[in-house]
């Protein structure tokens, strides 16, 4: 290889050592490049393949690839949803010595989507409502650390399915910029340009006859900034509330939770009187459900599937009605007597179609509408089957190898069994006539 390549990586991939990097990325062999959906770039991008993983390359100058891998990494130590950075490579050339383009290497996010590949025929306003509201909630986590992204755009996200909603992450932060606070006008700007650059995107849509004809691009991109508004408005304003009202303070911090966000400080003032008290978030950050849930059991999943499986895990609290347990010990029981029971139950073949929370959320909506439409209560591992045989494996697989030929589907057999019973349904294993109480640790 001419020249003196340079590999400023953020962890050791050897692998990127051995891809061709004297030859320009759209020369590169098939056989290096792994096909996966992306969206609309002014840059060559190309997906390839790692020994461990999957990483998106993208050719562009030096200062700029140098520039969003430091930004990346400041939006990732702020907690903000956005592609994991990787490397730089610089110092390209070609065997005729001459200079190739810089690029920079992110970690392709699994189980994540353009905006482009999350419809086969038409867009549905049900999905590109969702699709909007995550955009605007990305926007205001980023406007709250102080970042101007510059160029909001559906095609500069990547989503990933949260629990039948979406949830949004950065995928091109190359015109961002990072302040101490962000000024009311560049959140205005910011707006603008997610405004009419999302109405560009549906209209091209609508020109190509892949969206449905009922949605209004214009009426749709406005819906962004009715959406933000409210979120922003509802994390950032101070409130001001009688002393006879004190249960208003809780009651907004209820509405932050449901908004998927928690509450660092609050900053409570009296006035001069001392009969008024003002609330004000002082740092807020989304997670609030999802940091519980892992917090519990371990899983490390996106918001809505967090609100939905704890709702499960609560339900599952009151049915068994074990006395003198705490939170984490009944967490735990659910997590191994419910949760895992139901991933397991996923054929290998299949286990790539979506990632485990969103199959256990899917699988609990299946048995819900199982069980109205029969009007009867359908176990769980009744429900289990019927949504492997009847919906997963209609799926298209949204794992890494998304155009893998199907294979034959061998149903597994659900039989969950403690050391002495079988038992389903979530519940725990009933006690025999003649077998002695059993202490709870003897079921964790």
């Amino acid at each position: 290889m001419s020249g003196s390549l340079n590999i400023s990586a953020a962890t050791v991939e050897p692998g990127l050592i051995t891809l061709p990097w004297d030859h320009p990325l759209e020369a590169w062999p098939d056989e290096l490049i792994t096909a996966l959906p992306k969206g609309i770039s002014r840059h060559i991008v190309r997906f390839a393949q790692l020994e461990n993983l999957v990483v998106a390359i993208k050719e562009t100058t030096e200062e700029m690839a140098r520039g969003e891998f430091d930004m990346l990494k400041q939006l990732q130590r702020a907690n903000i949803p956005c592609v994991e950075p990787a490397a730089v490579v610089t110092g390209r050339s070609n065997p005729a010595g001459e200079e190739l383009p810089a690029a920079l290497i992110t970690r392709h996010l699994k189980f994540s989507m353009p905006f482009r590949a999350l419809y086969s025929t038409t867009l549905r306003p049900e999905t590109l409502r969702r699709l909007i509201d995550a955009l605007a909630l990305l926007l205001v986590r980023l406007h709250n650390v102080g970042f101007f992204w510059g160029d909001v755009s559906l095609s500069n996200t990547l989503f990933v399915r949260d629990a039948g909603s979406f949830a949004a992450y950065l995928v091109d932060a190359e015109t961002g910029r990072l302040y101490p606070t962000i000024t009311d006008g560049q959140r205005a700007h910011d707006l603008e340009i997610a405004r009419i650059n999302i109405a560009g995107e549906l209209m091209d849509l609508q020109a190509g006859g892949r969206m449905d004809e009922r949605i209004d691009p214009v009426a749709i991109s406005d819906r962004i900034m009715a959406a933000y508004d409210s979120l922003w408005h509802e994390l950032n304003d101070p409130e001001l509330v009688d002393e006879s009202e004190l249960w208003r303070i809780q009651k907004r911090v209820e509405r932050l939770n449901d908004l998927g966000f928690d509450i660092e400080e609050l900053e409570i003032k009296t006035d001069a009187n001392g009969t008024k008290v003002r609330i004000e978030p002082k740092v807020v950050d989304a997670g609030h459900h999802a940091r519980r849930l892992l917090r519990l059991t371990g899983l490390d999943t996106e918001e809505n599937q967090a609100r939905r499986l704890l709702n499960d895990l609560d339900q599952y609290a009151a049915r068994v009605s074990l006395p003198n347990l705490d939170e984490e010990v009944v967490a735990h029981l659910w997590l191994t007597r419910v949760f895992e029971p139901v991933v397991r139950s996923i054929p290998d073949n299949l286990e790539h179609k979506l990632e485990p929370a969103e199959v256990f959320h899917q699988v609990l909506e299946h048995r819900w509408y199982k069980s109205e439409q029969e009007k009867r209560d359908v176990p769980l591992n009744e429900a289990v089957r019927s949504y492997v045989e009847t919906v997963l494996v209609n799926r298209r697989d949204e794992e890494i190898l998304l155009n893998a030929p199907t294979e034959a589907i061998t149903m597994p057999t659900m039989i969950w069994r403690d050391s002495d019973s079988r038992w389903g349904d979530g519940e725990i294993p009933p006690r025999g006539p003649d077998e002695p109480e059993r202490d709870w640790r003897d079921l964790v």
